[in-house]
């Protein structure tokens, strides 16, 4: 399923992926171990958990990652995510950022996702 497929607004990423740089990589690598992840919770379409950044982790995620005009993460691609030590099973796609607390990230995925076949 595509994101859209999922209801995700994709004019909210970046047109394509921005890879870290190794200098942004290893500003990044202290706070991989202090990332929280939610359980996942559901409704009858999708399977949800949320990811707690360390705030600190904010302000060392490079300037493209952020939508200025929310104050928020854009949403990221899950190229972006991984590369910032966000570490999940296949099928997650980041839906949304909650803005009062813009350090936390939502995440969705079609209930009883299957990765496609190699």
């Amino acid at each position: 399923m595509n994101p859209e497929d999922m209801g995700i607004d994709t004019s909210r990423r970046n047109p394509r992926p921005r890879p870290l740089t190794d200098d942004e990589r290893a500003r990044l690598d202290e706070f991989i171990d202090s990332i929280h992840y939610s359980s996942r919770y559901s409704d009858s379409e999708f399977e949800y958990r949320h990811v707690q950044l360390p705030k600190a982790m904010l302000k060392v995620i490079p300037a493209e990652y952020h939508d200025k005009s929310k104050g928020t993460l854009k949403l990221l691609w899950e190229e972006e995510w991984r590369a910032m030590g966000i570490t999940q099973s296949l099928g997650w796609e980041h839906y949304e950022v909650h803005e009062p607390e813009p350090h936390i990230l939502l995440f969705k995925r079609p209930l009883n996702y299957q990765p496609p076949a190699q």
